[in-house]
């Protein structure tokens, strides 16, 4: 995709991101493509259903990405954010997949879910993406008048010392063989998501459930396809190809005014879905004014998925207004929203933006989000579970020690809840 000039290119990339949203979020709507959905499944029914679903869009997404990056025509290396990056920041995608794991718990659904209820007439969930919009736009901005941000004055100091350097990338490619790194990252690419997909549909169930199978497609090929576009929208200057990103960077020397510029560079780069910073963005771009040059292609992928779920809201006549049912339903939802702020930008995204958009690029800081996300969202549901059943019985740590145990993590004879 070329053009000869700098605003017909971003529009292009922004108007795609906005239209492939709309179809994530319907999708995500009529399926009900839902992450801590499927974990509540699993951790109390044992159905894996959703989770396979989940697991579908992350081998579409990943075979996708690993074949069409051998072929040149997807660069997730530069991206948009860094998820293959030389610094392991594992610290940092542990502990900020735990707090968006408890955080999507506490708050009914992840970032993506957050948009699609917002859709749905949910205006729990608008609160939730404001809260989430502040605290993520100040982890990764100054305070006014300030040079510190949340991240530098609460982690930074005591949590970036533990990342690990890496020669050239901490994705698999790299670290296994980081003189073929692409070749292979299609081997491993391509294994894992057969592999995935062998235990996906081995099951009869979801063999015949229809929305789990084409939530899983729609909302993989989505990702691969904001991997596409975003990698392959270029400027011809003078017979000379540039790539959005290194426009921006050779502004003074390619353009002729300022016109047009966008007001920061690194949102050009390569990258696909995520929400927890583009909630940020969006609560700068409000803050800002409402310029144009501040537009993203998370903001108006944030906007896509509100679309979506609210014309298929609309279409299945399951428009739904909903607020707040107590004083302590809207104190539980903004510490979840708090926890997700500050989780979904320490792990550099939320359940689509590492557990699928980041896994896709085999990024090891990448998995381990995802597995903190999980965990922290299984082990939340175990805490309140037992809180549930047993009441004052249970303090947190009781309840804790249940769920570890349950969850084969700690023995049995350590608990002091029976199993339910």
């Amino acid at each position: 995709m070329i053009f000869e000039g700098f605003v017909e290119a971003e529009s292009i990339l922004l108007w795609a991101a906005f239209a492939l949203a709309i179809v994530l979020g319907a999708a995500a709507n009529k399926t009900n493509f839902c992450t801590m959905g499927a974990v509540s499944d699993w951790v109390n029914m044992g159905d894996l259903s959703r989770i396979r679903a989940w697991l579908l869009a992350i081998a579409v997404a990943t075979l996708g990405v690993v074949i069409f990056e051998s072929m040149g025509l997807v660069d997730a290396g530069g991206s948009f954010p860094p998820y293959r990056a030389t610094e392991l920041i594992w610290a940092e995608n542990i502990l900020g997949g735990l707090l968006f794991g408890i955080g999507m718990t506490l708050a009914s659904g992840c970032g993506n879910k957050t948009l699609v209820r917002i859709g749905g007439g949910n205006f729990k969930s608008i609160v939730v993406m404001a809260v989430i919009g502040v605290i993520a736009y100040f982890m990764t901005n100054p305070f006014p008048d300030s040079d510190k941000t949340l991240f530098s004055v609460l982690f930074y100091d005591w949590i970036r010392p533990l990342s690990i350097s890496t020669v050239s990338g901490q994705d698999l490619g790299n670290l296994l063989n980081a003189d073929n790194a692409v070749m292979t990252r299609l081997v491993v690419g391509v294994v894992l998501a057969l592999a995935i997909l062998v235990f996906v549909f081995k099951s009869a169930d979801f063999r015949s459930s229809r929305d789990n199978i084409l939530g899983g497609l729609i909302v993989g090929l989505v990702v691969f396809g904001g991997w596409y576009v975003s990698s392959n929208v270029q400027v011809n200057v003078e017979d000379e190809m540039y790539s959005l990103g290194s426009y921006y960077g050779e502004w003074d020397m390619v353009a002729e005014s300022e016109e047009g510029k966008p007001a920061v560079g690194a949102p050009l780069s390569p990258q696909s879905f995520t929400f927890v910073n583009p909630m940020g963005q969006t609560f700068g771009y409000v803050k800002g004014g409402v310029e144009r040059s501040m537009v993203t292609f998370g903001i108006m992928a944030l906007l896509g998925v509100i679309v979506g779920s609210f014309l298929w809201s609309l279409v299945s006549k399951s428009l739904r207004f909903e607020w707040f049912a107590s004083v302590k339903d809207f104190v539980t939802h903004m510490v979840g929203a708090v926890l997700m702020g500050f989780g979904g930008v320490l792990a550099l995204g939320c359940t689509i933006g590492q557990g699928i958009t980041g896994v896709s690029t085999l990024a090891v800081g990448s998995f381990l989000a995802l597995f903190a996300i999980v965990f922290g969202s299984a082990i939340t549901m175990k805490i309140q579970y037992y809180k549930l059943v047993y009441e004052e019985e249970a303090s947190f740590v009781k309840a804790l020690v249940a769920g570890l145990a349950d969850m084969k993590l700690l023995p049995n004879s350590l608990r002091k809840l029976d199993a339910v």
